[in-house]
């Protein structure tokens, strides 16, 4: 009995070891890529060594997640992070297992809380919240964890969570390389269950309509005098514009119909 007890303690101390040793063997690999192809030329041969170092990360990957099936995308995911170029538009996105659909209308990433504590800190100096909560909450870990577009949050969603799952947020906003002011239609989920963190983004999940009330308000920020400075004006006028809609949209006619929208993202995850 004792020997069997002894063993079960071992197994115990021994898991959290070797899966934190395994997604350090990852950081490391991707980090030896990262130091190579940010030093090579661009050629036939060197971007055959990429996909080829893509494909490494994405088996190491594979094995640190686990079995992952998500209804409605591809059943194989793939490396979240598709470039090693650090000079490249899209570098650094959160590392996990990537899955999309055509167009990317529907995206998803799969990773640990610890590779996602890891990257977090490493978005720290661009002003990524270093606790997972307030990331959830910031429209910077929406616009840097996915895609090479930005990212606008215009209000959170209220979704119930299973009992399995520690955390769960939807956000509701717009994504895109230019205006970011208009109707959001994109809804993002996260949630964490266990070691696992499921990310899903859906980019024309509901349709909404702008606030008149927030639209006074863009406008009295934009006639404003000061900052002379026309983009931070506005970012100024973007940032009360925002708030505002927080705050209007849950009296909105198409708010339910965004919540109830969110919380079938979340249910599309596989929580147990």
């Amino acid at each position: 009995m004792r020997s069997l007890a002894l063993l079960c303690l071992l197994a115990f101390f021994a898991a959290p070891a070797h899966a934190a040793s395994s997604e350090q063997h990852y950081l490391d690999l991707r980090d030896r890529y990262i130091a190579k192809f940010s030093k090579a030329k661009e050629s036939d041969e060197t971007s055959k060594q990429h996909d080829a170092a893509l494909d490494e990360l994405t088996g190491v990957l594979r094995g640190l997640v686990g079995p992952v099936t998500i209804k409605g995308l591809p059943a194989e995911g793939k490396s979240n992070v598709d470039t090693l170029f650090r000079e490249d538009i899209g570098f650094g996105h959160l590392d996990g297992l990537g899955f999309a659909t055509e167009g990317d209308k529907q995206q998803a990433v799969v990773t640990t809380t610890s590779l996602l504590k890891h990257w977090l800190h490493e978005h720290g100096k661009d002003g990524m919240p270093q606790e997972i909560d307030a990331a959830f909450k910031s429209d910077r870990f929406y616009y840097q964890a996915i895609q090479d577009s930005a990212f606008a949050k215009y209000a959170e969603l209220s979704i119930t969570k299973p009992a399995s799952v520690s955390a769960a947020v939807a956000v509701l906003g717009i994504r895109g390389n230019g205006d970011l002011k208009g109707a959001p239609h994109e809804i993002d989920v996260v949630a964490i269950q266990g070691e696992r963190v499921f990310f899903l983004a859906a980019t024309d999940a509901v349709k909404t309509a702008e606030i008149p009330a927030c639209e006074k308000v863009w406008k009295q920020m934009m006639a404003k005098k000061v900052p002379e400075d026309s983009m931070a004006k506005e970012d100024r006028a973007m940032e009360a514009y925002t708030k505002c809609f927080a705050k209007e949209a849950p009296n909105q006619s198409w708010f339910a119909a965004a919540v109830k929208k969110a919380q079938s993202q979340l249910e599309q995850l596989p929580l147990r």
